[in-house]
């Protein structure tokens, strides 16, 4: 085995608890990814406080934020983990500064989500989140990809489906139907390549599994495959 070999993954150290069914979603998730791999997983949780984050959101202090989250990182470095990701897209404003202040590698859900729009030649799209992360462009970190902008009623009518999957812990056939509606509109009326779902709560209600009769880009899915690489890169399986 050589140095860049490892016999076992890199112990994960997960943020959660900024929407608990996103939290459990990840987590179900990444033991799948590592056991289609023949190994088992070693991860850490730490539960993140979200009236915290929201409140440092609200009050534009990202760098209180990103200070904070660093700190439940030190937690889970502590613990044991190798390498860190937040399962969750708000936080992620903070991202940049974050892996400035972690004292583990940070596995940046916009920097992944970014070059993959890139490598699946998307150029035009349109955002599926909470009100702050449509408005935000995605924190205007996804360079080449034109963001289209959405009515102001089409933004509410996400953001409340969003909220209600968060509230319940799940997806249900009427939240499905009402972005089914919203997306089919934006497709035909603004000539998308895509639509992103950017709100980690989204992949309770349909995945890139289950098309939902337009093209989407999963972040949770796509976090949740980058973090599984992190932890994974290097192992040798022995034979069986």
């Amino acid at each position: 085995m050589t140095m860049s070999e490892r016999s076992e993954p890199r112990v994960i150290g997960l943020v959660g608890g900024l929407g608990p069914g996103a939290t459990v979603h990840y987590y179900q998730a990444l033991i799948r990814a590592h056991l289609e791999r023949s190994l088992q997983p070693r991860l850490f949780l730490a539960h993140a406080d979200v009236t915290k984050v929201f409140a440092f959101v609200e009050g534009g202090d990202t760098p209180g934020l990103a200070r904070y989250l660093a700190g439940v990182v030190d937690c889970l470095a502590r613990a044991g983990a190798e390498v860190a990701a937040v399962s969750a897209v708000m936080p992620h404003i903070a991202a940049p500064a974050l892996s400035e202040h972690a004292v583990l590698p940070i596995v940046d859900m916009v920097d992944v989500v970014s070059r993959a729009l890139t490598a699946r030649g998307i150029r035009r799209a349109a955002l599926f989140g909470t009100r702050a992360v449509v408005q935000s462009r995605f924190f205007g970190r996804l360079g080449g990809v034109d963001i289209v902008d959405l009515r102001p009623d089409e933004i509410d009518r996400i953001h409340q489906a969003y909220v209600s999957v968060v509230q319940a812990g799940r997806g249900t056939s009427e939240t499905r139907e009402e972005l089914v509606r919203i997306g089919l509109d934006l497709m035909a009326r603004e000539r998308l390549d895509a639509v992103v779902l950017a709100g980690t709560e989204l992949a309770l209600v349909f995945d890139e599994r289950t098309q939902p009769g337009f093209p989407i880009v999963d972040c949770a899915w796509l976090h949740i495959d980058a973090i599984t690489e992190a932890a994974c890169a290097g192992v040798v399986v022995p034979p069986q």
